[in-house]
């Protein structure tokens, strides 16, 4: 199923870069019709009902493309969605569309984790540290850990980079064991 949701998305991106749609307004579009599934459960009755023809399905996709004002190339993504019947996938369609995305235009997911609230100063200076590791531009999202008994711990990715008293604590035992 991930590889199906992988070669939408990369063909929905493909279609946002080539037909010049701001990346912004394409996620945010993609994004609201997938709250508005997750909002209705008559909506996603009709939509994953094959009882239901695809002509009526994609009069109601109509109805809210134009509530939202999607543009036209969204609206038949999620019409294609609908009459190959993987409208089921849209939550793994539309977050493999943003990783995909973000990978075109150089962009990298970090998860910052800190024992507590972390200053806009802070963040600044944690985000410039990411980029330059990362060489990439970050998209951060702070989370607060309490768990942690300082420091910040940050996921890129699968790569972890590990700044918490606990991981330096850890780092020094190991060392002390190998010495």
């Amino acid at each position: 199923m991930a590889a199906i949701a992988s070669r939408y998305a990369r063909a929905l991106v493909e279609v946002v870069l080539e037909q010049k749609i701001a990346p912004d307004t394409a996620r945010e579009q993609v994004r609201s019709i997938v709250t508005a599934v997750h909002e209705s459960a008559e909506l996603r009755k009709v939509w994953e009902s094959p009882a239901i023809s695809a002509e009526q399905k994609r009069a109601v996709l109509d109805a809210i493309a134009r509530q939202i004002g999607a543009l036209k190339p969204i609206r038949n993504f999620i019409a294609v969605l609908i009459d190959h019947r993987r409208i089921a996938m849209l939550d793994d369609v539309v977050r493999q569309f943003e990783i995909e995305l973000d990978e075109k235009l150089g962009y990298a997911e970090a998860e910052i984790s800190s024992a507590r609230e972390l200053s806009s100063e802070e963040k600044t200076a944690l985000q410039s540290q990411i980029e330059r590791l990362t060489g990439k531009k970050v998209r951060p999202r702070y989370v607060a850990n309490s768990a942690l008994l300082g420091g910040v711990m940050v996921r890129v990715g699968s790569t972890i980079y590990d700044g918490s008293v606990r991981g330096q604590l850890e780092k020094m035992k190991q060392e002390l064991i190998t010495a």
